[in-house]
């Protein structure tokens, strides 16, 4: 359904979708239609893992939350902030900002939660992050034959897991990890996308190039898997292959 479709074209093909929904569900003629959004502090977001190296307890991600009549949905962001407003208001979001498609985004995920439309909204906690990582080689096993993998944005337990399974490759925004070895493998700069899109089998995306404004980059024609809570109420409204076993 979205496959082709560049970024512009993407948000606003998933704003209209998203107003579908509310109208569909009558939520804009509600007297009680107002989305709250707030950072989370790391604990309240991901628990105690493992691990500690993940971007979000490294300070490199944040985690939005946005409440609509009790049902929550999250979002990660580089651009931290609170928000209040109507579904009208949420509507309205200049989708170019980064800031502003991480409220969206947010609020999509929390008002699909509460239609009964999008199911792990809320991300994983304490040993969870693990086990979802153990569990991703198998999905991928399962669905493709001796793949060679992009991971697109450095999840360090999925890299570890991917790297002793698959060829792989990483690309990541993050400058501190660009051109390190990270689970074994040389962090590509964003640049080489192209490149690495060209080499692959199966792009492994985070649900976070939602809210970054990447994500028209990796809607071609190779197998995408897109992980996490971020992009759950977009994969439901788009037709997305996700994986997110422990979302809540």
């Amino acid at each position: 359904m979205t496959r082709g479709l560049g970024r512009v074209d993407f948000y606003r093909h998933l704003k209209g979708q998203f107003k579908r929904v509310i109208g569909e569900r009558e939520f804009s003629g509600e007297a009680v239609k107002i989305i709250s959004a707030r950072t989370l502090a790391v604990k309240e977001a991901i628990g105690e893992p493992e691990r500690k190296d993940y971007p979000l307890m490294r300070g490199k991600e944040f985690m939005m939350e946005a409440d609509f009549r009790g049902a929550k949905g999250q979002a990660f962001t580089d651009m931290p902030g609170n928000y209040e407003g109507s579904l009208a208001d949420v509507l309205s979001l200049d989708l170019s900002d980064n800031a502003q498609r991480a409220v969206f985004v947010a609020s999509l995920n929390a008002v699909m939660r509460y239609a009964g439309l999008a199911s792990g909204t809320v991300h994983c906690r304490d040993h969870e992050p693990g086990l979802c990582a153990q569990q991703l080689v198998t999905h991928i096993r399962d669905r493709y034959p001796r793949p060679k993998v992009a991971l697109i944005g450095y999840q360090p337990a999925m890299a570890d897991s991917l790297s002793k399974a698959f060829p792989l490759r990483i690309v990541d925004l993050d400058a501190d990890n660009i051109g390190k070895e990270r689970a074994g493998v040389i962090v590509d700069d964003p640049a080489a996308t192209p490149e690495v899109i060209a080499w692959c089998d199966v792009i492994l995306s985070t649900g976070s190039t939602a809210v970054n404004g990447t994500i028209g980059h990796f809607l071609n024609d190779k197998p995408v898997i897109f992980f996490g809570v971020t992009v759950a109420g977009i994969a439901a409204l788009c037709g997305l292959n996700r994986y997110c076993p422990f979302g809540h």
